[in-house]
């Protein structure tokens, strides 16, 4: 969806750079997050105490709990591939409520930015499998009797890449629609007190996408962790 007005794009003209902002504003957004993602976290870490005080505690509590809870679906072994669960959330998340800010753009409601996610995630737990299993990960694919192999194999590449458009349309469709509702609300009702309880409900809705999306990456990998039956 293409906002009337970016406040990048008001920036980047400039220096001559405004087209490209509008051509892709998925792209500069996008970079915009990773920027804050990574000065938030030479912050956190810069001001690391033996005894944790405010944001130290915020971020303790955030990072320990989603591990704990990323460890009890994965199980010990998912333990490795946590930072990419965490950095997948914060990433989601950060793009999806950025996009709640008059002016800005969510990264998520171009279908470019969730689809190149979702094919990280499907190339990288495959990858796990292989690592794992080497070349019986293939028994995944084969079903719980040989002889069935030649009917489930193709059935369950199917259901494999449909996990990509999964991802991607569930993502991309929730955070658009919000954007759009958002965006008419703003335009028919006025920039304050009506649009507000559907901000809120953004806010929730944006925190769940973000969630889900890490969670079935957490599953997907899980599945390709264990044996096959």
């Amino acid at each position: 969806m293409e906002h009337p007005l970016l406040l990048l794009g008001l920036l980047f003209e400039m220096v001559g750079l405004g087209d490209f902002v509008h051509a892709y504003p998925n792209v500069v957004y996008s970079w915009l997050i990773m920027l804050f993602l990574m000065v938030a976290a030479k912050l956190a870490v810069g001001t690391v105490k033996m005894i944790p005080t405010g944001g130290q505690n915020f971020f303790e509590v955030l990072v320990g709990g989603f591990e704990d809870f990323s460890i009890d679906v994965m199980g010990e072994h998912g333990r490795p591939y946590y930072p990419l669960i965490i950095t997948l959330f914060l990433y989601i998340l950060c793009m999806n409520w950025i996009g709640l800010v008059p002016g800005m753009f969510s990264p998520t409601a171009n279908i470019n930015t969730p689809l190149s996610m979702a094919l990280v995630v499907f190339i990288i737990y495959n990858v796990i499998g292989i690592k794992e299993h080497g070349f019986h990960y293939i028994k995944h694919f084969m079903g719980p009797v040989w002889w069935l192999a030649p009917l489930i194999m193709p059935i369950e590449i199917i259901g494999h890449l449909s996990r990509v458009l999964s991802l991607t349309f569930r993502l991309f469709g929730n955070v658009l629609g919000e954007d759009l509702v958002l965006a008419i609300l703003f335009v028919l009702a006025g920039m304050f007190f009506a649009p507000l309880p559907m901000i809120f409900l953004a806010i929730f809705t944006s925190f769940v996408q973000a969630f889900i999306f890490s969670l079935l990456t957490m599953l997907y990998i899980s599945g390709s962790l264990e044996e096959a039956h």
